[in-house]
């Protein structure tokens, strides 16, 4: 099992008791309004059932964990690594705060943390997210962590029936690691 801490946070392995948390995150219209139009709960387990049996990182496959505080194990969202590119040694980062957790730089830490450890373990070459242009705070906290602003996707995701611009950040595992 997984498991990497921060000051105030515990990065682990999700496992089956996790469900709930895993499908309001995934169905919550606010905590997707930047993301993906919320899907059918079928749809939602069988997601989850894709992270619970996922044994290895090859490409095109998400790493996920659950976000807690270390002090009295409160969830606090979801980040994760994607192996998005094996030969250009990318990996695509992702990250899902609870409302009630959001606003207190509980992601800034664990992306740093996530970072850091992939750096170890996985030796990348880049780390990728893609941001939706109006999600400022998602924005905030990839410039926090280091990730640069290096394009612009015009129209390159539609949620729901409205289609948005997809920044893409990027940040060299040499400038973080």
């Amino acid at each position: 099992m997984l498991e990497l801490y921060s000051d105030r946070l515990r990065l682990r392995t999700v496992v089956a008791s996790d469900w709930d948390n895993f499908l309001f995150t995934h169905s919550n219209e606010k905590l997707n309004e930047f993301v993906r139009k919320p899907q059918s709960e079928n749809a939602i387990r069988e997601k989850f059932e894709r992270v619970l049996t996922s044994k290895e990182f090859v490409e095109g496959e998400w790493l996920l964990t659950v976000i807690e505080q270390v002090h009295d194990q409160a969830f606090v969202g979801f980040i994760g690594l994607q192996n998005s590119d094996a030969e250009m040694q990318q990996l695509q980062v992702g990250y899902m705060l609870h409302p009630d957790a959001q606003g207190q730089g509980f992601a800034t830490e664990a992306l740093k943390a996530i970072v850091d450890w992939a750096c170890l373990v996985y030796k990348p070459h880049k780390f990728i997210a893609y941001c939706v242009a109006p999600n400022i705070a998602s924005t905030k906290v990839l410039e926090n962590c280091g990730f640069v602003r290096e394009g612009l996707l015009r129209e390159n995701c539609k949620i729901g029936e409205q289609w948005f611009d997809d920044c893409i950040y990027g940040l060299l595992a040499a400038e973080r690691c």
